[in-house]
């Protein structure tokens, strides 16, 4: 409770019950979908599975940072320095698939290679690959990779969010129609009380017959006895909505039994509510709906694979040049004369004779597009179905609460005759009761419906995918 009470502080307002002088905290829709928004746990996880996605590709990008290498070989026996190599190398990987290069290198001893310059030498250059991975490389696909799974991983949350929200509001709906079944129970003890009371004092008065007090009491106890269970599924329903409170520091927090909804469906007009065409909601289901979008990042990942895949089908041609200086001033002397003679030119050719992998890779590349793509268009046609199904299901329910509006308002009709027919003596309790019980009756079916066809209107926005 005490965990909880700063956060209804935020966003639950007070309000005052004409039938006692304590106050009832009420908490509405719009502030308890901020609550579920702000600390469910799992809105959080699907932040920080965005978070995961751009470190990714913050290590993505890492395979084109510069790297220097330094190494140094040397060996001494028996008093004498065989050889002392020293190298200190900068490569620097380009998107292009270009790696450029430079170095220095100190080499000295009396029995060194042949084929190494001696002293203090530099060089610069570059390696390029001709065939495969010209247009694309792992470390090229790994980046674009990465940075299609930051905007899928952004997709995925939306996706999560939105069904978070729905369930959540299911819960919430439900609540508020307990509560409103319990409101209306509350009000015929209340008035059941009156009249039982009344009808007590006029049978001891001599004016009516004794089952009339019994009857009456009968009624009562019934109605005692409906309000007791509703407000146990009413305090029920609150444990239910408590499983989508959490605090900021993700502890669970449970919701007090003195807050009640801010929605009272007796005064809330449902054919004054707006909502969106159904063909405005079938193509913005289609085009923005966060399932669709990660089948189409998904689809664009496996492009990049399939490119790469078909390098395995090149020759690979790697071409390497590096102009060599003496000492470590490799610009001062670079001219003519050293492109024709110091430089180290090196060219490497190869390729598989059968190329069953490089085959194999492809093909199988190809069809996970292909059925990436059969599984996007079943998604998309079963998304559409479920727009359909719940927008249908919403204006169905609007008709029948139409319906049954008219049949309490008939039910009340009957009722009010039948009440001023008892008081006139021209009628029965018994009739009465049974007047009222329809009345009841007709008036929970009203505020149960109203609850669902609110849920509805959410439940249309969830299978669009813009419930956020």
């Amino acid at each position: 409770m005490k965990r909880f009470g700063w956060i209804l502080a935020v966003c639950i307002s007070m309000v005052s019950v004409a039938k006692a002088q304590d106050s009832l905290a009420i908490l509405g829709p719009v502030q308890y979908l901020d609550l579920v928004r702000q600390y469910h746990p799992v809105v959080k996880q699907a932040g920080l599975m965005v978070n995961n996605a751009e470190a990714q590709l913050l290590a993505s990008r890492g395979l084109f940072d510069p790297a220097i290498y330094f190494t140094n070989d040397q060996k001494t026996f028996d008093g004498k320095n065989y050889y002392n190599y020293s190298h200190t190398t900068l490569k620097v990987p380009t998107w292009m698939g270009i790696e450029l290069m430079a170095g220095l290198e100190n080499n000295g001893g009396e029995f060194t290679n042949r084929e190494v310059s001696l002293g203090q030498t530099s060089y610069a250059g570059l390696s390029i690959p001709l065939a495969k991975n010209l247009l694309m490389d792992r470390r090229r696909a790994g980046l674009a990779q990465a940075k299609l799974f930051v905007q899928q991983s952004k997709a995925e949350q939306l996706l999560m969010v939105n069904d978070v929200l729905f369930e959540a509001m299911d819960a919430y709906w439900y609540w508020v129609a307990q509560y409103q079944v319990y409101r209306i129970l509350s009000n015929a003890v209340t008035i059941n009380t009156k009249r039982y009371e009344t009808l007590r004092i006029t049978v001891e008065q001599g004016d009516r017959p004794g089952i009339d007090s019994t009857e009456a009491l009968t009624q009562l106890l019934t109605f005692q006895a409906a309000q007791a269970n509703a407000y146990n599924e009413f305090l029920k329903a609150g444990f239910e909505l408590s499983n989508y409170l959490w605090t900021q520091d993700v502890q669970p927090a449970v919701l007090p039994a003195s807050v009640v909804p801010a929605v009272n469906t007796d005064e809330t007009d449902p054919y004054k509510m707006q909502f969106k065409p159904l063909n405005e909601l079938l193509d913005v289901a289609g085009t923005n709906h966060p399932k669709l979008q990660t089948f189409q990042f998904k689809l664009d990942a496996l492009e990049i694979e399939r490119q790469l895949k078909f390098q395995s089908l090149l020759p690979a041609v790697n071409l390497k040049y590096n102009i060599l200086s003496k000492g470590y001033q490799v610009w001062d002397s670079f001219d003519a004369a050293t492109l024709q003679n110091n430089y180290k030119f090196g060219l490497e050719v190869g390729i598989p004779l059968f190329l069953r992998q490089g085959r194999g890779d492809y093909r199988s590349a190809k069809l996970k597009i292909q059925a990436t793509e059969v599984d996007r268009s079943a998604t998309q046609l079963g998304i559409a179905n479920k727009v359909k199904q719940y927008y249908n299901e919403m204006l169905n329910l609007l008709q029948q609460l139409r319906l049954q509006e008219q049949a309490l308002q008939a039910y009340q009709k009957i009722f009010d005759v039948e009440l001023m027919k008892f008081e006139l003596g021209e009628s029965t309790l018994f009739l009465l009761n049974s007047r009222e019980n329809k009345v009841l009756e007709s008036r929970q079916k009203v505020a149960e419906l109203k609850a669902k066809y609110f849920k509805s209107l959410y439940a249309v926005e969830w299978a669009a995918g813009i419930l956020r």
